[in-house]
């Protein structure tokens, strides 16, 4: 009987101590902690679209003749941008705007007296939407030049964009884990510490801002439209596994 039970407690406390030795490892393995970091990724690019947007008017008291005005101005404005390279399709002119113009009158003790009727104020304005970026915004400058044929023209400052957009956010969500990586690899040394797995990533807002301009970011997310040369910024918030 006794010899019998030598080998069953001996097999009995292999496990054992098997077991015992497999948790302690187990345990030691495990993270003991998280960092948490946000990494930054930035790029500087160059607008390669371009919107400019105008009107013209004209006023008359005639209806008639203040449309037939204005499409002489059309045509003069038309005609004024093919000469500067621009093609005719991309000229967009939206519909004609009609405003009736009065005069308000006051009796000599200074009570409202009711308006008179003045005429009309007709306006049109013109879109151009182009990946010639410096030709339109050269034009936009000079678009005064009209006036010498006697026509107002209101010139809007230019509204400049990226059609690349989606993979620059890309390139910036890389750059922003990778900024954040190496943040966390060195708070883990200094702790004495190793780093482990990617937990989480969470995106945080993407910007769009004017370069060097000290243009404020925004909780939202600011996107300028001002500046042809900009500068793309995103923020990645990540939580890593710490040994």
């Amino acid at each position: 009987m006794k010899s019998t039970l030598s080998p069953v407690l001996f097999a009995i406390a292999i496990i054992l101590s098997a077991y015992l030795l497999g948790d302690a490892i187990i345990h030691r393995n495990r993270p003991q902690g998280m960092i948490h970091v946000t990494g930054l990724g930035e790029q500087n690019f160059t607008s390669d679209l371009i919107v400019w947007e105008g009107n013209f008017t004209r006023e008359s008291r005639d209806l008639q003749a203040a449309y037939a005005s204005l499409e002489k101005d059309r045509e003069a404005v038309t005609s004024y941008l093919k000469s500067k390279g621009i093609p005719e399709e991309q000229l967009v002119f939206n519909a004609v705007s009609t405003l009736p113009q009065y005069e308000q009158n006051y009796t000599s003790s200074g009570n409202y007296a009711g308006q008179t009727f003045t005429g009309y104020q007709l306006s049109q304005t013109l879109v151009i939407e182009s990946k010639e970026v410096e030709k339109v915004e050269k034009i936009s400058r000079e678009i005064t030049e009209l006036l010498n044929q006697g026509i107002t023209f209101y010139s809007q400052p230019p509204r400049y964009y990226y059609t690349q957009l989606e993979s620059l956010k890309l390139e910036m969500v890389a750059k922003a884990t990778e900024d954040g990586r190496v943040r966390a690899e060195r708070i883990a040394e200094n702790s004495n510490s190793r780093l482990g797995d990617l937990v989480t990533a969470n995106m945080g807002v993407f910007q769009i801002t004017g370069q060097n301009s000290g243009e404020d970011y925004s909780w939202g997310g600011a996107f300028n439209t001002s500046s042809k040369n900009k500068t793309a910024s995103i923020t990645m918030k990540l939580s890593f596994e710490v040994y």
